[in-house]
Protein backbone atom coordinates (compact mmCIF):
# COMPACT_ATOMS: atom_id res chain seq x y z
CA UNK A 1 0.00 0.00 0.00
CA UNK A 2 1.11 3.47 -1.23
CA UNK A 3 0.83 6.54 1.13
CA UNK A 4 1.51 8.64 -1.47
CA UNK A 5 -1.24 11.48 -0.66
CA UNK A 6 -3.44 9.29 1.73
CA UNK A 7 -2.33 12.00 4.55
CA UNK A 8 -1.67 15.63 4.65
CA UNK A 9 0.37 17.71 7.67
CA UNK A 10 -1.91 20.33 8.91
CA UNK A 11 -0.25 21.65 12.31
CA UNK A 12 3.31 22.30 12.97
CA UNK A 13 4.97 23.63 15.72
CA UNK A 14 9.00 24.53 17.15
CA UNK A 15 9.67 25.30 20.49
CA UNK A 16 11.06 28.72 20.47
CA UNK A 17 13.39 28.22 23.24
CA UNK A 18 16.35 26.55 23.11
CA UNK A 19 16.99 26.47 27.02
CA UNK A 20 13.77 25.75 29.54
CA UNK A 21 15.62 25.29 33.17
CA UNK A 22 11.96 25.54 34.96
CA UNK A 23 10.09 23.06 32.58
CA UNK A 24 9.69 19.71 33.18
CA UNK A 25 9.66 17.50 29.67
CA UNK A 26 6.22 16.87 29.93
CA UNK A 27 5.63 19.73 30.01
CA UNK A 28 7.61 20.97 26.84
CA UNK A 29 5.18 18.01 24.92
CA UNK A 30 1.98 19.41 26.28
CA UNK A 31 3.40 23.39 24.73
CA UNK A 32 3.86 21.42 21.47
CA UNK A 33 1.15 19.96 21.33
CA UNK A 34 -1.05 22.62 21.90
CA UNK A 35 1.13 24.67 19.40
CA UNK A 36 0.28 22.65 16.94
CA UNK A 37 -3.04 21.73 17.35
CA UNK A 38 -3.90 25.78 17.14
CA UNK A 39 -2.12 25.60 13.83
CA UNK A 40 -3.84 23.25 12.55
CA UNK A 41 -7.24 25.00 14.25
CA UNK A 42 -8.00 21.45 16.08
CA UNK A 43 -8.39 20.55 19.60
CA UNK A 44 -6.57 17.84 21.94
CA UNK A 45 -10.22 16.41 21.82
CA UNK A 46 -9.60 15.69 18.03
CA UNK A 47 -6.85 13.87 18.68
CA UNK A 48 -7.19 9.86 17.72
CA UNK A 49 -3.70 8.87 16.89
CA UNK A 50 -0.53 9.76 19.06
CA UNK A 51 3.14 9.13 18.22
CA UNK A 52 6.49 9.80 19.95
CA UNK A 53 9.35 7.95 20.80
CA UNK A 54 8.41 6.30 24.18
CA UNK A 55 11.19 7.62 26.13
CA UNK A 56 8.99 9.93 28.79
CA UNK A 57 7.45 7.24 31.31
CA UNK A 58 5.54 4.21 30.31
CA UNK A 59 6.15 4.07 26.60
CA UNK A 60 3.50 6.39 25.18
CA UNK A 61 0.90 5.57 27.38
CA UNK A 62 1.88 7.98 30.24
CA UNK A 63 1.79 10.93 27.99
CA UNK A 64 -1.49 9.81 26.44
CA UNK A 65 -2.89 10.61 29.88
CA UNK A 66 -0.74 13.73 30.91
CA UNK A 67 -1.98 15.27 27.72
CA UNK A 68 -5.33 13.66 27.85
CA UNK A 69 -5.89 11.72 25.14
CA UNK A 70 -7.57 8.17 24.65
CA UNK A 71 -6.49 7.77 21.19
CA UNK A 72 -6.84 4.28 19.12
CA UNK A 73 -3.79 4.15 17.71
CA UNK A 74 -0.38 4.88 19.65
CA UNK A 75 3.35 4.02 18.04
CA UNK A 76 6.69 4.64 20.64
CA UNK A 77 9.06 3.99 17.64
CA UNK A 78 12.33 5.11 18.78
CA UNK A 79 15.71 4.81 16.17
CA UNK A 80 17.62 7.98 17.25
CA UNK A 81 17.46 11.27 15.51
CA UNK A 82 15.28 10.09 12.84
CA UNK A 83 12.68 9.16 15.08
CA UNK A 84 10.36 11.80 14.46
CA UNK A 85 10.37 11.55 10.43
CA UNK A 86 9.66 8.00 10.83
CA UNK A 87 6.67 9.02 13.06
CA UNK A 88 5.21 11.10 10.20
CA UNK A 89 5.60 8.10 7.93
CA UNK A 90 3.90 5.89 10.31
CA UNK A 91 1.07 8.12 10.74
CA UNK A 92 -0.22 8.33 6.82
CA UNK A 93 0.14 4.41 6.71
CA UNK A 94 -1.99 4.20 10.10
CA UNK A 95 -4.39 7.02 8.68
CA UNK A 96 -4.13 5.07 4.80
CA UNK A 97 -4.96 1.81 6.98
CA UNK A 98 -8.07 3.51 8.45
CA UNK A 99 -6.68 2.99 11.91
CA UNK A 100 -6.84 6.90 13.14
CA UNK A 101 -7.77 10.07 11.32
CA UNK A 102 -6.03 12.96 13.18
CA UNK A 103 -2.68 11.99 14.62
CA UNK A 104 -0.14 13.66 16.82
CA UNK A 105 2.89 13.64 16.95
CA UNK A 106 5.19 15.55 19.93
CA UNK A 107 8.91 15.85 21.16
CA UNK A 108 10.42 17.15 24.36
CA UNK A 109 13.43 17.40 25.83
CA UNK A 110 15.83 18.70 28.20
CA UNK A 111 19.21 17.87 27.85
CA UNK A 112 21.52 21.48 28.57
CA UNK A 113 23.20 21.09 31.50
CA UNK A 114 23.38 17.72 31.88
CA UNK A 115 26.90 16.29 32.35
CA UNK A 116 26.68 13.38 29.49
CA UNK A 117 30.16 11.17 28.90
CA UNK A 118 30.61 7.93 27.17
CA UNK A 119 27.24 5.90 26.18
CA UNK A 120 25.97 3.77 29.42
CA UNK A 121 23.13 1.01 27.51
CA UNK A 122 24.62 -2.71 29.35
CA UNK A 123 21.80 -4.23 27.92
CA UNK A 124 22.59 -3.59 24.43
CA UNK A 125 24.51 -6.25 22.07
CA UNK A 126 27.34 -3.88 20.92
CA UNK A 127 27.88 -2.88 24.71
CA UNK A 128 30.55 -4.80 25.99
CA UNK A 129 32.47 -4.93 22.40
CA UNK A 130 32.73 -0.68 22.01
CA UNK A 131 30.60 1.28 24.56
CA UNK A 132 33.00 0.21 27.29
CA UNK A 133 36.43 1.76 25.40
CA UNK A 134 34.92 5.05 25.13
CA UNK A 135 32.62 5.09 21.88
CA UNK A 136 31.10 8.04 21.11
CA UNK A 137 28.58 9.55 18.49
CA UNK A 138 31.45 12.40 17.92
CA UNK A 139 34.36 9.66 17.76
CA UNK A 140 32.29 7.58 15.26
CA UNK A 141 31.67 10.20 12.93
CA UNK A 142 35.62 11.16 13.15
CA UNK A 143 36.13 8.14 11.75
CA UNK A 144 33.54 8.16 8.84
CA UNK A 145 35.30 11.96 8.46
CA UNK A 146 38.23 10.19 8.02
CA UNK A 147 37.90 7.37 6.15
CA UNK A 148 36.10 9.79 3.35
CA UNK A 149 39.00 12.36 3.57
CA UNK A 150 41.12 9.16 2.99
CA UNK A 151 39.25 7.84 -0.12
CA UNK A 152 38.07 11.18 -2.04
CA UNK A 153 40.60 13.70 -0.38
CA UNK A 154 38.04 15.83 1.37
CA UNK A 155 39.10 18.86 3.25
CA UNK A 156 38.76 20.05 6.47
CA UNK A 157 37.55 23.57 4.86
CA UNK A 158 35.13 21.48 2.82
CA UNK A 159 33.50 20.11 5.87
CA UNK A 160 33.24 23.93 7.23
CA UNK A 161 31.58 24.58 4.10
CA UNK A 162 28.39 23.29 5.72
CA UNK A 163 28.52 25.28 8.72
CA UNK A 164 28.95 28.21 7.07
CA UNK A 165 25.95 27.52 5.02
CA UNK A 166 24.17 26.54 8.02
CA UNK A 167 25.61 30.01 9.87
CA UNK A 168 24.54 32.25 6.83
CA UNK A 169 21.06 30.99 7.44
CA UNK A 170 20.46 30.70 11.32
CA UNK A 171 21.18 34.70 10.93
CA UNK A 172 18.08 35.33 9.73
CA UNK A 173 16.46 32.95 12.40
CA UNK A 174 15.34 34.93 15.52
CA UNK A 175 14.98 31.43 17.73
CA UNK A 176 18.39 29.83 16.75
CA UNK A 177 20.80 29.03 19.50
CA UNK A 178 23.76 30.46 17.29
CA UNK A 179 23.10 33.15 14.55
CA UNK A 180 26.80 34.21 14.29
CA UNK A 181 28.30 33.76 10.80
CA UNK A 182 30.76 32.47 10.83
CA UNK A 183 34.39 31.79 8.26
CA UNK A 184 35.48 28.50 6.80
CA UNK A 185 38.75 29.44 8.79
CA UNK A 186 36.55 29.78 12.15
CA UNK A 187 36.07 26.30 11.87
CA UNK A 188 38.76 25.30 11.39
CA UNK A 189 40.50 26.92 14.17
CA UNK A 190 37.88 26.17 16.42
CA UNK A 191 38.74 23.60 18.89
CA UNK A 192 39.92 19.73 18.15
CA UNK A 193 35.98 17.44 19.46
CA UNK A 194 37.46 14.34 17.48
CA UNK A 195 39.87 14.45 14.84
CA UNK A 196 39.28 15.62 12.12
CA UNK A 197 35.77 17.12 13.29
CA UNK A 198 36.12 20.50 15.26
CA UNK A 199 33.47 22.09 17.68
CA UNK A 200 31.87 23.84 14.67
CA UNK A 201 31.57 20.68 12.87
CA UNK A 202 29.19 19.66 15.24
CA UNK A 203 25.83 20.17 15.70
CA UNK A 204 24.26 22.31 19.21
CA UNK A 205 22.46 20.81 22.22
CA UNK A 206 19.22 22.10 23.06
CA UNK A 207 16.24 21.84 25.03
CA UNK A 208 12.55 22.31 23.29
CA UNK A 209 10.94 20.15 20.65
CA UNK A 210 7.80 20.19 17.79
CA UNK A 211 4.72 18.57 17.31
CA UNK A 212 2.99 17.82 13.68
CA UNK A 213 -0.47 17.08 13.22
CA UNK A 214 -1.02 14.51 10.42
CA UNK A 215 -4.61 14.07 9.12
CA UNK A 216 -6.46 12.29 6.31
CA UNK A 217 -7.12 13.71 3.39
CA UNK A 218 -11.00 14.93 3.90
CA UNK A 219 -10.22 16.02 7.32
CA UNK A 220 -7.77 18.69 5.75
CA UNK A 221 -10.24 19.79 3.13
CA UNK A 222 -12.38 21.30 5.91
CA UNK A 223 -9.62 22.84 7.60
CA UNK A 224 -9.04 27.00 6.47
CA UNK A 225 -5.04 26.13 7.58
CA UNK A 226 -2.95 25.41 4.30
CA UNK A 227 -2.02 21.66 4.56
CA UNK A 228 1.25 19.71 3.00
CA UNK A 229 0.93 16.35 1.09
CA UNK A 230 2.61 13.15 2.53
CA UNK A 231 4.38 12.06 -1.06
CA UNK A 232 7.02 9.20 0.07
CA UNK A 233 7.78 7.65 2.75
CA UNK A 234 11.35 4.93 3.41
CA UNK A 235 13.29 3.54 5.95
CA UNK A 236 16.91 1.47 6.18
CA UNK A 237 18.72 0.06 8.90
CA UNK A 238 22.65 0.03 8.57
CA UNK A 239 24.72 -1.99 10.52
CA UNK A 240 27.59 -4.23 10.57
CA UNK A 241 26.41 -7.53 10.95
CA UNK A 242 27.24 -10.01 7.76
CA UNK A 243 29.28 -7.59 5.39
CA UNK A 244 31.87 -5.14 6.00
CA UNK A 245 30.59 -1.50 6.64
CA UNK A 246 31.31 1.37 4.27
CA UNK A 247 31.96 4.40 6.88
CA UNK A 248 31.83 6.59 3.68
CA UNK A 249 28.25 5.76 3.06
CA UNK A 250 24.74 6.23 4.79
CA UNK A 251 21.49 4.36 5.09
CA UNK A 252 20.24 6.92 2.62
CA UNK A 253 21.68 4.96 -0.33
CA UNK A 254 18.42 2.63 0.05
CA UNK A 255 16.10 4.78 2.01
CA UNK A 256 16.30 7.79 -0.52
CA UNK A 257 15.50 6.31 -4.05
CA UNK A 258 12.37 4.42 -2.36
CA UNK A 259 10.97 7.13 -1.18
CA UNK A 260 10.98 8.99 -4.17
CA UNK A 261 9.94 5.89 -6.16
CA UNK A 262 6.76 6.10 -3.69
CA UNK A 263 6.52 10.34 -4.46
CA UNK A 264 6.46 9.33 -8.04
CA UNK A 265 9.27 12.24 -8.22
CA UNK A 266 13.37 12.30 -9.32
CA UNK A 267 16.11 14.34 -7.40
CA UNK A 268 15.33 17.26 -10.19
CA UNK A 269 11.99 17.55 -8.65
CA UNK A 270 13.03 18.69 -4.97
CA UNK A 271 13.26 22.32 -4.35
CA UNK A 272 14.00 22.27 -0.66
CA UNK A 273 15.96 19.53 1.57
CA UNK A 274 16.21 18.36 5.16
CA UNK A 275 19.51 16.94 5.82
CA UNK A 276 20.09 15.40 9.38
CA UNK A 277 23.39 17.72 10.42
CA UNK A 278 24.82 15.90 13.29
CA UNK A 279 27.67 17.10 11.93
CA UNK A 280 29.28 18.51 8.69
CA UNK A 281 29.94 14.90 7.72
CA UNK A 282 26.89 13.83 7.93
CA UNK A 283 25.73 16.37 5.37
CA UNK A 284 27.85 15.39 2.84
CA UNK A 285 27.45 11.83 3.09
CA UNK A 286 23.71 11.89 2.70
CA UNK A 287 24.03 14.70 -0.44
CA UNK A 288 26.28 11.65 -1.92
CA UNK A 289 23.88 9.08 -1.27
CA UNK A 290 20.71 11.04 -2.37
CA UNK A 291 22.59 11.33 -5.74
CA UNK A 292 22.89 15.15 -5.61
CA UNK A 293 26.70 14.61 -6.46
CA UNK A 294 28.57 11.78 -7.51
CA UNK A 295 30.30 10.20 -4.60
CA UNK A 296 33.41 11.46 -3.17
CA UNK A 297 32.47 14.82 -4.81
CA UNK A 298 30.62 16.17 -1.88
CA UNK A 299 33.42 18.12 -0.03
CA UNK A 300 33.64 20.18 -3.36
CA UNK A 301 29.69 20.16 -4.33
CA UNK A 302 28.91 22.23 -0.74
CA UNK A 303 32.17 24.26 -1.01
CA UNK A 304 30.99 25.27 -4.11
CA UNK A 305 28.24 27.17 -2.76
CA UNK A 306 25.18 24.12 -3.52
CA UNK A 307 23.85 24.46 -0.29
CA UNK A 308 22.63 28.73 -0.97
CA UNK A 309 19.54 29.67 -1.55
CA UNK A 310 20.49 30.20 -4.63
CA UNK A 311 22.39 26.67 -5.14
CA UNK A 312 21.62 23.36 -6.32
CA UNK A 313 19.41 22.30 -3.42
CA UNK A 314 19.21 24.83 -0.68
CA UNK A 315 19.54 22.62 2.76
CA UNK A 316 18.54 23.08 6.50
CA UNK A 317 17.32 26.73 5.64
CA UNK A 318 16.76 27.75 9.61
CA UNK A 319 19.79 27.34 10.46
CA UNK A 320 19.83 23.14 11.12
CA UNK A 321 21.51 21.33 13.49
CA UNK A 322 24.48 23.03 13.18
CA UNK A 323 22.93 26.22 14.49
CA UNK A 324 19.61 26.47 15.29
CA UNK A 325 17.87 23.73 17.67
CA UNK A 326 18.78 20.04 17.80
CA UNK A 327 16.47 18.80 20.92
CA UNK A 328 17.78 16.12 23.46
CA UNK A 329 20.16 14.96 20.77
CA UNK A 330 17.64 14.35 18.09
CA UNK A 331 16.46 16.21 15.13
CA UNK A 332 14.82 14.97 13.22
CA UNK A 333 10.88 16.48 13.88
CA UNK A 334 12.64 19.79 13.40
CA UNK A 335 13.58 19.37 9.70
CA UNK A 336 10.12 17.76 9.00
CA UNK A 337 8.69 21.40 10.76
CA UNK A 338 11.59 23.81 8.26
CA UNK A 339 9.79 21.64 5.19
CA UNK A 340 6.47 22.17 6.44
CA UNK A 341 7.61 25.91 6.49
CA UNK A 342 8.83 26.13 2.94
CA UNK A 343 6.06 23.92 1.35
CA UNK A 344 3.67 26.43 2.78
CA UNK A 345 5.75 29.53 1.90
CA UNK A 346 6.03 30.86 5.48
CA UNK A 347 9.67 30.40 5.44
CA UNK A 348 11.40 34.05 6.87
CA UNK A 349 12.19 36.13 3.87
CA UNK A 350 15.48 35.75 3.66
CA UNK A 351 15.10 31.99 3.41
CA UNK A 352 12.19 31.06 1.63
CA UNK A 353 12.56 29.27 -1.40
CA UNK A 354 10.78 30.17 -4.41
CA UNK A 355 7.78 28.64 -5.59
CA UNK A 356 8.79 25.44 -3.73
CA UNK A 357 6.56 22.39 -4.69
CA UNK A 358 8.54 19.52 -3.38
CA UNK A 359 10.63 19.11 -0.48
CA UNK A 360 12.44 16.33 1.19
CA UNK A 361 13.04 15.56 5.05
CA UNK A 362 16.21 13.28 6.19
CA UNK A 363 16.91 11.40 9.37
CA UNK A 364 20.05 10.01 10.23
CA UNK A 365 19.93 8.34 13.59
CA UNK A 366 22.65 6.42 15.38
CA UNK A 367 26.26 6.26 14.57
CA UNK A 368 28.14 5.41 11.51
CA UNK A 369 28.38 1.95 13.11
CA UNK A 370 25.03 1.01 12.99
CA UNK A 371 22.21 3.57 12.20
CA UNK A 372 18.80 4.49 10.83
CA UNK A 373 17.93 6.20 7.77
CA UNK A 374 14.56 7.96 7.14
CA UNK A 375 13.93 9.86 4.00
CA UNK A 376 10.15 11.58 3.71
CA UNK A 377 9.25 13.28 0.80
CA UNK A 378 6.79 16.37 1.35
CA UNK A 379 4.61 18.08 -1.29
CA UNK A 380 2.96 21.25 -1.39
CA UNK A 381 -1.04 20.58 -1.11
CA UNK A 382 -1.12 21.21 -5.16
CA UNK A 383 1.81 19.11 -5.82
Amino acid sequence: MSIRGQAHIVGAFEHPLRDLPQHSVQQIHAECAMGALADAGLSIRDVDGYFSTGQLGFGGVSLTEYLGLRPSYVDATFVGGSSYISHVGHAAAAIAAGKCKIALITQGAKVRGVIRGAKHTADTPEFPFETVYGETNAGIYALAARRHMHEYGTTPAQLAAVKVAAAAYAQHNPHALLRKLVTIEDVVKSPMIADPLHRLDCCVVTDGGGAIVVVAPEIARDLKRRSVKVLGHAEAIKHSGGRPNDFTSTGATQSAPRALAEAGISLADIDYASIYDSFTITVIMTLEDFGFCKKGQGGAFVADGALALDGAIPVNTDGGGLCNNHPGYQGGLVKVIEAVRQLRGEANVNTQVRDCRIAVAHGTGGGMSRQASVTLVLGREDA
